[in-house]
């Protein structure tokens, strides 16, 4: 053996790792690195942008720095339940395999909550601009497993809802601290402004935040796809309209202030308002136009480089037999493409597409009988180039993570016909898309192009 290699380059190579490793076991909250990130090598990604109405992938050249675009319709999916599930080391790996399960169905983009607001033990923040590092590690955690995966991410930044916190939980921060001239009411989340600055104070700490695995900003991370300002915002009277629309344009702007890489969206539900367009007509039923909100006016704001839209006519229509939801379905989004396409002039992403799950007439499942329209009606939109630009399905789970689940949740390769036609979706939204053509280059076990010549 050569001893001189030995002695001048093998022992000290030891020493030295030995010495990082006792670092990091013992002060590694401390230091300005994470340890892992000396070792990590993530798959190299190009961050999403908009062109008109269509999504493209900047992809840059190292040597050149020139840009080329890739066009990309999406399929994709929903598990809230990420970070939350991330918190633990030893629940982690249900994390690890909801991803890959996804990346194998050829799904692209995962929306997931980016919140968690209250004083409870794993929730991210314990008082208004307190946060938890042990949860804010877990959504690290999260972010770098999706790019492990080749799956980009939209993180929600607050609920509408009542469920981890949302905006009530800001209001009654605020009422706390002694606020005598905040209103009792969920819409001073919109007015006060208290509360809209511990809501921006939440946010630049997310937005600006440096991974602590990976060592990349999220302001820098391709992964992330989106920032979503608030999950299906309503008012509570409908003359809080107009500070909702304030809201979104100084929310967007102030997002836009942090981080010029990612696109904004606002989470909207698609609901459309009596005054502001002919299309109220749309709605599922009269109380959809009275929450404040618009599809068309709340859009169109500037810094908004995208819109959004659920789906779910089982909650909103009540006492009507399938074929009249099938109906509804059909037109809803028929008229948030045409719209997204003829006025808005930026792409439509459908971001929760929630159906149930039971037995209909000759064996048909009722969640593969919607699934397809919107799916049908995204390729069809997909194939003309035109506004429609994907459909995140409500929503996904893994064995063990049936606690959160509602009725429209379910394991997908338990369901193999619906299991079916979510690939078939995938597969043929890449086919359609310039991306398909870079995609038979990757070394990949899928099927999407098994039949291609």
């Amino acid at each position: 053996m050569d001893t001189q290699w030995r002695d001048k380059k093998l022992y000290p190579a030891l020493g030295i790792f030995t010495i990082l490793s006792l670092l990091y076991l013992n002060f590694n909250d401390n230091l300005n690195f994470s340890f892992p990130q000396i070792f990590l090598r993530q798959p190299k990604m190009g961050f999403v942008g908009v062109n008109k109405t269509q999504f493209v992938i900047k992809n840059e050249d190292p040597k050149t720095h020139s840009l080329t675009f890739q066009e990309l319709y999406i399929n994709g999916w929903n598990s809230y339940w990420l970070m939350e599930e991330s918190v633990w080391e030893s629940s982690r790996y249900r994390v690890s395999e909801m991803l890959r399960r996804g990346a194998e169905m050829g799904l692209s983009v995962c929306r997931t909550w980016a919140f968690s607001d209250g004083g409870g033990p794993n929730d991210l923040q314990l008082l208004p601009g307190v946060f938890n590092e042990r949860v804010f590690k877990g959504l690290d955690y999260v972010i770098v497993e999706a790019r492990k995966h080749n799956i980009r991410l939209i993180l929600s930044l607050v609920n509408n809802l009542n469920a981890y916190g949302g905006t009530a939980q800001y209001v009654r921060w605020a009422r706390e601290e002694g606020g005598t001239n905040v209103s009792s009411s969920r819409d001073s989340f919109f007015t006060n402004p208290t509360v809209k600055a511990y809501y921006k104070s939440f946010v630049k700490a997310v937005v600006t935040r440096k991974n602590s695995i990976s060592g990349v900003k999220y302001s820098e991370e391709p992964a992330i796809f989106a920032w979503e300002l608030i999950n299906e915002p309503r008012c509570e009277s409908s003359s809080s309209a107009a500070a909702l629309q304030a809201w979104i344009t100084e929310m967007a702007g102030f997002v836009k202030s942090l981080d010029q890489k990612h696109l904004v969206t606002v989470g909207l539900e698609g609901f459309y308002g009596v005054e502001k367009t002919g299309s109220f007509g749309v709605n599922p039923g009269k109380w959809a136009a009275s929450l404040g909100v618009d599809f068309i006016e709340n859009s169109a704001i500037d810094n908004i480089d995208f819109t959004s839209v659920h789906a779910y006519p089982h909650s909103w229509i009540q006492g009507i037999n399938s074929d009249a939801k099938v109906n509804f379905l059909s037109h809803w989004v028929d008229s948030h493409i045409s719209e997204a396409e003829k006025i808005l002039k930026k792409p439509v992403l459908f971001t929760e597409v929630g159906f149930p799950s039971s037995t209909q007439k000759e064996g048909l499942h009722d969640r593969n009988i919607y699934l397809k329209i919107v799916y049908d009606k995204i390729y069809e939109s997909a194939k003309k180039k035109k506004a429609g630009a994907g459909a995140l399905v409500w929503q996904l789970l893994v064995e063990g993570m049936e606690r959160y689940g509602d009725k429209f949740s379910f394991i997908a390769w338990k369901h193999p016909s619906t299991y079916k036609l979510i690939v078939e979706q995938s597969c043929r939204l890449l086919n359609t898309s310039s991306q398909g053509a870079s995609h038979r280059k990757l070394n990949r076990k899928d099927h999407c192009f098994a039949n291609a010549s």
